[in-house]
Parts: structure tokens; C-alpha cells; sequence
């Protein structure tokens, strides 16, 4: 098992914090590189269209399930 690391960042100019293990950040730089996008970008992004009773950290597994499911599917 990977240990879960806090993370900081700035998202429309304030900072917050996430948490993820290490295979699902490898994997969220990934995809980041992939869009072109910076880490920041794509965690913005991510919070703008999560629902308000879901956590950033939970957010941000999700959208890495969901990108890994629809690449197994292509």
C-alpha cells in the first residue's frame, strides 16, 4: 500500500490541500501531460465540477478511475 501525501495548491487564487497515494498522483501528472495542462490546471478543473458534498482527494480518485476506464474502453 502507498501512503497518502498532502498536497497543497492554488486554485483561483486561494490554496487548499489534497491527498493522494503516490499512484494516483503519478497517474494525475499523467493525465495533466497528456490534456497539456498544468497540475494546478487540471486540479482546478476538477474542483469546478465536482459536486460540493465531495472532498477535493476524493474528486481528483475519481476523475483518475474514470480517465483509466475510458482509456481500457479505446
Amino acid at each position: 500500500m502507498s501512503a497518502v501525501v498532502k498536497r497543497s495548491v492554488t486554485i483561483r487564487g486561494h490554496r487548499t490541500s489534497y491527498s493522494l497515494e503516490k499512484p494516483f498522483y503519478d497517474d494525475l501528472i499523467a493525465i495533466a501531460a497528456t490534456r497539456k495542462l498544468t497540475l494546478a490546471a487540471l486540479v482546478a478543473e476538477v474542483d469546478a465540477t465536482r459536486p460540493r458534498d465531495t472532498n477535493l482527494s476524493s474528486a481528483l480518485r475519481l476523475y483518475v478511475l474514470e480517465w483509466a476506464k475510458r482509456d481500457a474502453v479505446s
